[in-house]
Order: C-alpha cells, then structure tokens, then sequence
C-alpha cells in the first residue's frame, strides 16, 4: 500500500513560503519603523508609533496564521456562500457612521483604536468563490452557463462596491487575482482572452471618467511636468531611488522620509528601501517575493483536490500581483494606485489578511495531499464507491451464469 504524501508539492516550498514570509515580515517591521520614525516623533511624541502598531498586527496575524494552518481549508466550501454575504454586508459600511475616511477615500470601518479595511478580506473570499464555482463545473454539477452567470454576478458586486470607494487598486488585484484562477481552472484560452480584452476596456474607462484618475495616467506619462502637483509622489520616489544607487545611503539614513515623500511607510515603503538599501536592498526584496511565488505555484501543482490547486494558486497570484503593481507604481512603470506592499507595508489589515492567506496556503500544503476526499464532496465520493461496488457485483454474476450455462450445454450434449 502506497503512503500518501506529507505535504503537497513536498516539505520544501512549504519551509520556503514560511521562510519567505517571516523574512518580508521581519524585514517590513525594520523599514515601517526606518520609514515612520522621525514624522512619528514630530507629529505624535512618539517615534515608535507605527512600529507598535504594526507589531501588535504581526502578532495577530501569526496567531490568525497558524490557526489558518491549523484548519481543513476543505472546510470553507460549505459555508462559502454565507462568508461571501457577510463580506458583502460589510463593504458598504464604509459609509455609514463607522466609517473612517482618508484622503478622500472611504475604505474602512473605524473600530477604535484599529481600523479595518474590508475590501482587503474581499480579494481572499472572491478567489475562494471562483475556486468554488471552478470545482463545481469541474464536477459537471454546474454547466458553464450556471458557473459564468454566479461568477459575473458574485465577483461583479464586489468589485462595483469596492469601485465605489473609490479603489481601483484593490479592485485590480481582485480583477487579477480571479484571472489567474480561471486560467488555472483550465478555462478556454479564447474565452480568457475575452475576458482581458473586457477588462482593459472597462479601466480605460473608469479612468476616463473620473478626472483624478486620469491625472494620475498624465502624471505617470510626465511626472515631472506637474512635479509640484500630481507627479509629486513619482518625482520624490524617483530620487530616493537616485540617492540610494547600489548598496544605499544606510539604514535609517533616508531624507525622502523627512516629510518629502508622502505615505513613506505604507504605499511608497519601497521608495524608502531603495534609498537605504540600494538596489542590493531592493533585489533582495524582489527575491524574497519570488521564493514565496515559486513556493505558492509548487504547492498549488502538488495538490490533488482541484478546488485547493485554484485556492493555493489563486492566493499566491494575488498576493505577488500586488507586490507587483506596488513595485510598478513606486518605480514609475505604471501609475500610482495605492496599493500597499504585502508584508511588507504598515497596514493592519493588510498584514493580518495576507498571513492569514499564508495561513491557508500552508492547509493547503497538509491537507491537499490526502486526496480528493472533501467535506463537501463526501457524499459524491460514497456514491461512486456503491455505484463501483454494484458494477463489480453485476460482474460477477454475469461471469457466474455465463459459466453455469456453459456447463449445462455441455452436458445435454453429452
């Protein structure tokens, strides 16, 4: 008898994920702290502000990790649908009494001391309902017609309520991060294409219809025509990534942080790290986000269940997808979007979100080795197992007459 696998894909991308994570982690404490140190000191008395902060999540996060870990992730498709509608319930609270705006934008829900972002836990229930309607149709227990109509309607109000915030950037990783599940999915390369060609269409427009927006492209085209104004944040990036050159200016040594760059510890944190860092700093980073995306895409091909290959998939496009576009939009080959660096960037809900994802990816890898044996898919499993099992009883008696009438042929003719 065959022993199944520990892990899926192997121990390996399961201790490269963790290493990945707790060096981008470990690593994002050092730099909040580096980059919020002296505002922190002048506007609040204390330098340290956002380096607590950012602490008490990564604890949370931790915690919320290892019980992710913990837990069968084969668990969430029964109560999928319910999770989905509590997420959805919850986006339009931005706008009500609890809501907490900020820079013109409202995207979180003030809970004392701790805001949250809800939008952050919408990317992971949108990849969890495309995995689910992706499983479904791979079980032909939906057609396609079913399985694109709940995916358009399901994906498409989250992405209107987070739109509405306004957040193209997180509306973007969502956007992508479903992407890719479907193309892990299996589905037809034409509809896909479609797909991109829809999606392309529908943010030209939304950035032709709004003017700040469209500011942002003429900005990312020439920052340095408006270098007071809109091409501010791309023009003070730009020059801390000068100053830094290949091995930086030294930790803790930034200028850019002293109130030139704006949001140096959460959406232009790589700015900061190109400047004390260099471009040593900068790679480095950049690896470390490769290991965690080789690890992500092992563990995803080392799955049996379908419905966990397109959650470990679709969780690691999502999260290296939006280290990308951060990348991007700091650097000036795109224009800016706000999107927070993974693990890297101070945020709570950022950071205890996307441990929790890696909390999942690492059930994944424990769980998705022992089969394709599901909560959900339990039932379905018992009855191929009474349908093989009458087949074979049905088998052998045809055998059993086949054989008793031969032998009473024979002795008639005899």
């Amino acid at each position: 008898m065959s022993r199944e696998p520990r892990f899926s894909g192997g121990p390996v991308p399961r201790y490269l994920l963790l290493a990945a994570t707790m060096f981008l982690l470990l690593g994002g404490l050092v730099m909040v702290y580096s980059a919020s140190f002296g505002a922190d000191r002048v506007q609040l008395g204390d330098g340290m502000y956002h380096l607590k902060r950012q602490s008490v999540y990564a604890v949370v996060g931790l915690v919320l990790m290892f019980a992710a870990s913990r837990f069968d992730y084969r668990r969430l498709r029964r109560p999928i649908w319910a999770v989905y509608a509590v997420v959805l319930l919850t986006l339009p609270l931005v706008w009500s009494p609890l809501g907490l705006r900020k820079w013109g934008a409202a995207r979180w829900i003030s809970l004392g001391a701790f805001p949250v972002q809800p939008s952050e836990y919408a990317k992971l229930v949108c990849v969890l309902v495309a995995a689910h309607l992706l499983t479904l149709r791979y079980r032909r227990e939906i057609n396609d017609k079913e399985f694109w109509g709940r995916l358009a309607l399901a994906i498409g109000a989250v992405v209107v309520l987070v739109m509405a915030q306004p957040d193209m950037g997180t509306t973007m990783a969502i956007v992508i991060a479903v992407y890719f599940v479907l193309l892990l999915g299996g589905i037809d390369w034409r509809l896909l294409s479609g797909v991109f060609v829809g999606g392309v269409a529908l943010s030209a427009a939304a950035v032709a219809l709004a003017p700040y927006r469209a500011a942002r492209v003429l900005a990312f085209i020439d920052p340095w025509a408006d270098p007071q104004g809109k091409g501010y944040q791309s023009v003070q990036a730009m020059l801390a990534f000068g100053s830094g050159g290949v091995n930086g200016i030294g930790l803790g040594m930034s200028r850019q942080k002293f109130f030139y760059l704006p949001a140096a510890h959460t959406d232009f944190i790589f700015a900061i790290v190109g400047e004390e860092l260099g471009l040593v700093g900068s790679l480095s980073l950049i690896a470390a986000f490769a290991v965690f995306a080789y690890a992500g895409v092992r563990i995803a091909l080392g799955v049996r269940d379908p419905f966990g290959r397109l959650v470990a998939g679709g969780i690691t496009a999502m999260i290296v997808t939006q280290a990308v576009l951060n990348m991007a939009a700091v650097t000036g080959l795109m224009p800016v979007t706000g999107i927070p660096m993974p693990l890297v960037s101070s945020g709570g809900s950022s950071l205890t979100f996307t441990l929790v994802c890696v909390g999942l990816m690492l059930s994944v890898s424990a769980y998705g080795s022992r089969g394709v044996r599901g909560v959900v898919g339990q039932s379905e499993e018992r009855k191929s197992v009474r349908a093989s099992s009458d087949e074979r009883r049905g088998n052998r008696r045809a055998r059993v007459s086949r054989v008793g009438g031969g032998s009473g042929a024979g002795r008639k003719r005899a």
